[in-house]
């Protein structure tokens, strides 16, 4: 009977153990590092392929401005990234005669100011504004259409699908796109600038010298008195003569 009791008090001790220890353990164990900042250059260095879009967005401050946007919205961002092969298929010298601010609206336009699904992508109402503005403030828009799990970009330009998603948690989505998107604000003619208007009190010299005589000038006046005085003396001479 002794023996019996000794048994069931060392199971019972047993027991208890096995359901102690692992809460320990656990208890023990570090609790998981936080996830730090994000770094949308370095999301695309580890994808590899976009070595020429990180160069734009070092180059023009762009990477650094996502970033920080990032790290201090609730909105979050969507960034379209072209491969290096994107770049290799524009005409050749297509980004050496951008203006650097033109460069900065070409980054800018890859990028949306809020976080986007591929389902959102397809009931968005079109135009989409981008980070991209012009001189006047007016925004660059892209536009989406979808028809299954397939989204289509474009710009009035370009038009290319959205097939790879480099990073999809929010609050920063990373499509690849195998075209560059280029604004189709570039390619419009710039309106020609106004001419100045004329000052006041001042008048070309064209119009001074186009103008006709004016016939009531004291020049004419002169000149029509001389005339007169002429025919008078002619006819005195005649009379003295006759007489």
């Amino acid at each position: 009977m002794a023996q019996m009791s000794f048994s069931l008090i060392l199971l019972s001790l047993t027991t208890i153990l096995s359901l102690l220890i692992p809460a320990l353990h656990a208890q023990s164990a570090p609790a998981p590092a936080p996830s730090g900042p994000i770094n949308i250059t370095g999301i695309l260095e580890k994808a590899g392929q976009y070595t020429t879009f990180i160069r734009l967005l070092n180059q023009t401050q762009a990477g650094n401005q996502i970033n920080n946007q990032l790290n201090n919205s609730n909105e979050g961002m969507t960034v379209f990234a072209p491969t290096d092969n994107a770049f290799l298929n524009l005409p050749a010298g297509t980004l050496n005669k951008l203006s650097a601010q033109q460069q900065v609206q070409l980054v800018q336009y890859h990028v949306l100011p809020k976080y986007h699904t591929i389902e959102n992508l397809q009931t968005v109402s079109n135009p989409v504004r981008t980070q991209a503005t012009g001189q006047d403030g007016g925004v660059f828009g892209l536009n989406f259409t979808g028809q299954g799990n397939q989204v289509n970009v474009s710009t009035g330009i370009v038009d290319v699908p959205i097939y790879n998603a480099v990073r999809k948690n929010f609050p920063l989505a990373v499509y690849q796109v195998d075209k560059v998107l280029l604004p189709v604000e570039f390619f419009q003619a710039k309106a020609p600038a106004p001419s100045p208007p004329a000052l006041n009190g001042t008048k070309s010299n064209s119009d001074d010298d186009n103008k006709a005589p004016d016939a009531s000038s004291p020049a004419n006046g002169s000149g029509k008195m001389s005339l007169g005085f002429g025919l008078v003396s002619g006819l005195w001479l005649m009379l003295c003569y006759l007489v």
